[in-house]
């Protein structure tokens, strides 16, 4: 065999050096595996779009209840190394009470009046963050600016009948409570669809994905964003 020859199981090789070859193949099946060079690739380029997405500010997911915001959030937030802000415990944590209780003493329209009182403040904080947003938030117009302004804005779009498996046995929706929830989750996506495309830099499907694939793909996006970007520029 020579310097740089192949071994039975059909592999190259390294050299006296060290050298660790791209692939190897196993003989018996005739399966490629990764070997440290090309993990260690793969990791560099995983770590450059992570690097890129943190370049990108907050990222901000909206989108209706049932969509998995808190899920994918929680995810990017491992990923990225970002603490994870929920607007709605946040409001919950000011008020000292629950969601469904400002609705009942204080009305939906305090309840509106804390959220953006909530982004005012999220506004203010220099470190990125990941935010998880309440499926109502955008309603309001001034929220809507304010949001874009915070940085990324991925909308989580999810089917009628998602939400409603997703959130069959969940009592703790004001919005929902009584019967014919179906009608009730039909009506609310109509009117709030059109916003939340609106106000989103991104809008990623849902549906039968799990919080790892909608992960991937927001920060993939983001990626491609920030190169295209870069790209006119001029950089």
């Amino acid at each position: 065999m020579g310097e740089h020859g192949k071994s039975a199981a059909g592999a190259e090789t390294g050299d006296a050096a060290g050298t660790v070859a791209e692939v190897r193949v196993e003989a018996a099946s005739g399966t490629v595996v990764e070997t440290a060079a090309r993990a260690a690739a793969g990791k560099a380029a995983d770590t450059q779009t992570v690097r890129n997405a943190r370049r990108c500010g907050h990222i901000v997911l909206i989108g209706f209840m049932g969509a998995g915001k808190s899920t994918v959030g929680r995810w990017l937030s491992r990923k990225l190394s970002r603490q994870l802000l929920d607007t709605d415990a946040m409001i919950e944590a000011g008020a000292g009470m629950t969601i469904s209780e400002i609705f009942a003493t204080r009305g939906e329209e305090a309840f509106r009046a804390a959220e953006t009182e909530v982004l005012t403040g999220l506004a203010a904080r220099r470190q990125p963050v990941v935010i998880s947003t309440g499926g109502g938030l955008p309603v309001r117009a001034e929220n809507r600016e304010a949001l874009r302004k915070l940085g990324c804005v991925v909308y989580l779009r999810v089917k009628p009948e998602t939400v409603c498996e997703r959130l069959a046995g969940d009592h703790s929706r004001p919005l929902l409570a009584g019967d014919d929830r179906q009608r009730k989750v039909e009506s609310l996506l109509a009117q709030r669809g059109p916003i939340y495309e609106e106000t989103a830099h991104l809008t990623v499907d849902v549906d039968g994905r799990t919080p790892e694939m909608i992960g991937e793909e927001i920060l993939g996006r983001m990626d491609a964003r920030r190169s295209a970007d870069i790209a006119h520029a001029g950089y």
